[in-house]
């Protein structure tokens, strides 16, 4: 495993080792190996993950799977990990659907779903269907329907000790990737993502990611049904809420960094949050005709995340422009709140 350039980094090397190392050892070792493993997932680019995690790596799996090398729990965790990452990094195709694995994991779904309630392992069919969710491009509309409803019964838990947050995370996050891939003959459960949210906004109780999971479910959904435009903009105040979430990811952006190659540099959750609400609201921007006073308010957080960003983050400043532009010819926002909020210069800075 290495990099396009052929040198294997140190994240590359350990995680070769590690993982090189799981069949040969107990369960109880496999577990803390995997911990090691996901911990150095963590700390890779997207080179160096789109080198290591490839379908021949997801074949060499699916073996010590079903060779009992390695029990499908353990291997789960680490898959899921990897989905996860994978959405967060914004990394397109692991070509997890060509391999033997994902075959077997739908085989497992379907399985698992099968059974009566008394003898279903629901622990194993969640982690199941969000590996399947997460780590897929391909993803087949009888296996959605089965884990949409399963999913959505965890992202709909209250209880905010940190395990059941991760666990509601995890949930949102592979619901969220469903409308990614235009799947949208499944039902929308609005009634769901609605109470999920407005929860949120009253007790503050999802993380970041959680939270631009849920949106990301109703958002991503205008492309093809602007009825929802009401609910999202009016009933849910949009506007309102990215502008704050946006500000708040930003104040943790270090925005003295330089940028380097995209992707060789690690990029900071915040900084992937960030980018990921810009794109929601980018595509509000476009496909919204419904605006209220709270986007006034955002266009002058995102004109200010502008200019922290225009020096060492192009990608992220180039992401504020084209928002900007589009409220402006969209006249989204009046004319005086965009001179006020800075956004006509931020507009002005760039030609």
């Amino acid at each position: 495993m290495s990099t396009l350039d052929g040198t294997e980094t140190k994240n590359i090397k350990k995680f070769t080792e590690l993982f090189c190392g799981l069949e040969h050892c107990t369960k109880i070792d496999q577990k803390q190996k995997i911990i090691e493993i996901n911990e150095i997932i963590d700390e890779m680019n997207v080179e160096e993950f789109d080198s290591v995690f490839t379908g021949e790596l997801f074949n060499i799996m699916h073996k010590i799977i079903e060779e009992k090398k390695i029990s499908i729990e353990n291997a789960l965790v680490l898959l899921k990990h990897v989905g996860y990452c994978k959405v967060l990094k914004n990394i397109w195709s692991l070509f997890f659907e060509e391999s033997s694995l994902n075959e077997r994991l739908e085989e497992l779904i379907i399985e698992e779903e099968k059974k009566k309630e008394e003898k279903r392992n629901e622990k194993l069919l969640i982690d199941l269907c969000e590996c399947y969710i997460s780590l897929n491009y391909l993803l087949l509309p009888e296996i959605v329907s089965i884990c949409v409803p399963c999913l959505l019964k965890v992202a709909m838990r209250k209880e905010e000790n940190e395990e059941i947050q991760k666990e509601v995370e995890m949930a949102l996050l592979a619901l969220s990737c469903i409308d990614e891939f235009e799947f949208y003959g499944q039902e929308l459960h609005l009634n769901e993502i609605k109470e999920i949210i407005k929860y949120h906004q009253e007790h503050r109780n999802l993380t970041h990611l959680s939270y631009l999971s849920a949106w990301r479910l109703l958002v991503n959904r205008l492309w093809v049904d602007n009825c929802l435009e009401e609910v999202i903009v009016n009933e849910l105040h949009f506007g309102r809420e990215a502008a704050g979430e946006i500000e708040d990811l930003s104040k943790c952006v270090d925005w003295r960094r330089k940028e380097e190659n995209e992707k060789r540099r690690k990029e900071s959750k915040e900084e992937l949050l960030l980018k990921k609400w810009l794109d929601e609201v980018g595509i509000c921007a476009s496909e919204c005709k419904l605006w209220n006073e709270g986007f006034a308010g955002l266009i002058g957080i995102i004109a200010q995340v502008h200019r922290a960003a225009k020096d060492n983050h192009r990608e992220i400043s180039e992401k504020c422009i084209f928002i900007i532009v589009l409220s402006v010819e969209k006249r989204a926002v009046k004319l005086d709140d965009l001179l006020k909020r800075g956004a006509v210069n931020a507009i002005l800075e760039e030609i």
